[in-house]
């Protein structure tokens, strides 16, 4: 399983596992929450008609008719209340009063109950006891309505109990507010849990393409590829990254040197036997003057084939330690090429060849223009060393798109099929048609590092009627 697809899942099972218990328990707490908001002004709205009962009885005032009459004018008006998105047409609050023994004084539903005992009812049994009384049940003289809501007071007489008030609200309008409330409740949990689905997702991906960078970046560095340390976000994937691309330096660099002073030492190697075969020739005194001097030569030559193997491999060894250029300006091809061409003028002569130079003015790359001159030289200094007498090397640059493609055409031999695979290789080198004499082998290899740091690409190929095609592929932007 992937690292991304993991962390969704266990995300959404803690979120499964914890958004599940809260939303239940809201669900079945929100109708005690509607029947405690309920009861509360019920206690108030009993407790105030008990006191005024109590005074009226002590007065001698109580008269049941009246609160009939009270009654039936309520229950008779249209009230037309709209409390948010409920609307109230009628009222519903129910009212008995009882005696100090439980015997019905009083019902607003009817007179039908007046004289029965309602002593057994939990809310004037323990009213008459001194006690909260409430309950919920259905109203008695209909078991098959809806539960009501009942809450008693006692009514007090010279500082006695001398009955029960009881306050009755049918549950209907809690059932209703239930049922608006709940699926509210259940939609909102959803909306949550579907953005929370979708943040999980977003996170997901977020560490994958992390993890992704990490692993593309470690995978070109394994082919070879040149690429900056990706971005990544100030976490601990970076600091990981970090030392991971810590190790590898410090794996590279020890393979670097062990490579390089490998490869130096078996390069050097020839030149240094040749020199040290010239100075023991040179001890003997039969030596003539005329080979004598051919020997020194020979020295000199050999000496400066070491000097400039070395040389080259320094600015090989800065070029590679390079990640990225410093700046970029714009890079006219043409005119490097035809500097170049005009600083290999006295060559040229000698060997009788001509480079004709075809490249637009217009066309520039950004890049560091002593890197790309170096590189252009190399390619035409190559296809020099491997031109007959009297051939032409033709310089032509084309836009391909985003891309520029400089080409240069030569007329020799070309590249043999066993050495297509290797002309990019350090110290890899084919003999001169002309002199039979091999090159540091550095050459194309710097024009491929310079390549890859401006993001392009060299390539070699022979060409149908003969002689080698150098590709140089730059992007313009």
């Amino acid at each position: 399983m992937k690292l991304g697809a993991g962390l969704f899942l266990a995300y959404l099972g803690i979120l499964a596992v914890c958004a599940s218990y809260p939303v239940l328990k809201i669900g079945g707490r929100l109708r005690t929450a509607y029947l405690e908001s309920a009861e509360e002004p019920l206690v108030d709205t009993a407790n105030i008609l008990a006191a005024y009962v109590g005074q009226e009885i002590e007065r001698g005032h109580f008269n049941a008719d009246e609160l009939y009459r009270a009654f039936d004018d309520a229950y008779g008006r249209k009230i037309g209340a709209q409390i948010y998105e409920t609307k109230k047409d009628t009222v519903d609050l129910g009212v008995y009063i009882t005696d100090a023994r439980g015997i019905v004084l009083f019902d607003s539903s009817g007179r039908e109950t007046v004289g029965k005992d309602f002593s057994m009812w939990r809310d004037v049994s323990r009213t008459l006891d001194g006690e909260y009384g409430a309950r919920i049940t259905r109203d008695p003289k209909a078991p098959n309505a809806t539960a009501a809501l009942f809450v008693a007071a006692p009514v007090r007489v010279s500082g006695r109990i001398a009955g029960v008030v009881t306050v009755m609200k049918p549950t209907t309008n809690i059932a209703a507010f239930v049922g608006v409330a709940l699926p509210r409740i259940f939609r909102m949990g959803a909306v949550s849990l579907a953005a929370a689905i979708v943040l999980a997702l977003c996170m997901s991906v977020w560490v994958t393409q992390q993890v992704a960078r990490l692993t593309r970046y470690a995978d070109d560095m394994r082919a070879g590829r040149r690429v900056p340390f990706p971005k990544l976000a100030k976490t601990e994937l970076r600091t990981m990254g970090a030392a991971f691309e810590r190790m590898r330096e410090a794996l590279a660099g020890q393979a670097y040197v062990e490579r390089y002073v490998e490869a130096l030492t078996h390069e050097i190697k020839s030149p240094i036997s040749a020199i040290r075969g010239a100075a023991e020739i040179l001890e003997s005194p039969s030596i003539s003057s005329e080979q004598r001097a051919r020997f020194l030569s020979n020295i000199q030559s050999e000496t400066r084939r070491i000097q400039e193997l070395v040389d080259r491999m320094l600015s090989l060894t800065e070029l590679e330690a390079r990640r990225a250029l410093a700046s970029r300006n714009p890079v006219a091809l043409g005119a490097v090429a035809r500097t170049i061409a005009e600083q290999l003028e006295p060559v040229l002569m000698k060997r009788r060849l001509v480079v004709d130079v075809k490249i637009p003015e217009d066309i520039t790359v950004p890049g560091d223009a002593l890197l790309l001159q170096i590189a252009v030289s190399n390619l035409l200094q190559n296809a020099i060393d491997f031109s007959p007498a009297d051939g032409r090397i033709s310089a032509t640059c084309t836009r391909n798109g985003n891309d520029v493609e400089l080409r240069i055409d030569d007329e020799g031999p070309g590249i043999p099929e066993f050495a297509q695979s290797r002309v990019f290789e350090k110290f890899f080198s084919l003999e001169r048609p002309d002199t039979g004499r091999k090159s540091t082998g550095l050459g194309l290899n710097f024009v491929s590092e310079v390549a890859s740091l401006h993001g392009g690409s060299v390539e070699v190929s022979n060409l149908p009627e003969g002689g080698l095609r150098a590709r140089l592929t730059l992007p313009m932007a």
